[in-house]
C-alpha cells in the first residue's frame, strides 16, 4: 500500500496557499485583523477491495451548526491539543471511534478560513488497519465512503450559488450518489485536487 499513498505524500509535501469559503466571491472584503480560532480536520484515507477511499461524516440533523452536512472529523483546537493535528485525531477518535495509533499522517494542507471563524488545517492520513466506526449519535448521523479518485477528479465538480445573508455566494460542490458534498468541505478537497495534479 506504500506504493499507492506515496503520491499523495509527495504532493502534500510541496508548499501551496491557503483557502477560503470566499474564494469564488471576488466582492467579499475581509477585515484587517480579524482573529481566527485554530482548528484541524482529518481526511481518513482507507484501502477497500484494492482501491483507496476517503471516509467523510453527515452531521446529525440535531445539531445547531451545520445540521446534515458532509464533513470530515474534525474540530477546533483544544488547550489539551499539541497543535492542530493532535486535534485532528482526537475529534477522530471521539467523532468515529478511530484510534490515532493506526493513522499515518501523510502531510497536511494549507489552512482554509470558514466563514464562521476557524482557521481550518486538513490533515491528510492513511488507516494502516482495520477498524470498527463507532459514531458518535449525538455527532455524527452516518460515516461513508467515497472513491478517493472521485473527490481528487476536477472534472467531478461545479460551481453552484445560493443567497446568503442578502447576497448571492458561490461556492464547490463534488456530488457522489446521494451525498452533496459542499461548502468547505468540497473546497479543501478541490484544493486537494490542486495540490495532486500541480
Amino acid at each position: 500500500m506504500s506504493d499507492q499513498v506515496q503520491p499523495y505524500r509527495d504532493a502534500l509535501a510541496q508548499t501551496g496557499v491557503g483557502s477560503s469559503d470566499f474564494d469564488l466571491n471576488a466582492d467579499v472584503v475581509l477585515p484587517e485583523g480579524r482573529v481566527l480560532r485554530p482548528a484541524g480536520v482529518l481526511a481518513p484515507i482507507i484501502e477497500q477491495n484494492g482501491r483507496l477511499e476517503l471516509l467523510l461524516t453527515k452531521r446529525s440533523s440535531a445539531l445547531k451548526h451545520h445540521p446534515g452536512q458532509i464533513a470530515f472529523p474534525g474540530g477546533k483546537q483544544d488547550e489539551t491539543d499539541a497543535d492542530v493535528v493532535a486535534a485532528a485525531l482526537r475529534e477522530a477518535r471521539e467523532e468515529i471511534g478511530l484510534s490515532p495509533g493506526i493513522v499515518d499522517i501523510l502531510g497536511t494542507l494549507p489552512a482554509h478560513e470558514t466563514v464562521t471563524g476557524f482557521n481550518v488545517t486538513p490533515v491528510i492520513g492513511f488507516i494502516t488497519e482495520p477498524f470498527e466506526i463507532s459514531p458518535e449519535r449525538g455527532e455524527v448521523e452516518e460515516v461513508f465512503s467515497v472513491p478517493l479518485d472521485h473527490v481528487l477528479n476536477p472534472g467531478n465538480y461545479l460551481i453552484q450559488s445560493r443567497r446568503w445573508r442578502g447576497k448571492r455566494r458561490h461556492y464547490y460542490v463534488v456530488p457522489y450518489g446521494p451525498y452533496y458534498i459542499w461548502g468547505a468541505t468540497a473546497r479543501m478537497l478541490r484544493a486537494w485536487t490542486d495540490r495532486m495534479i500541480s
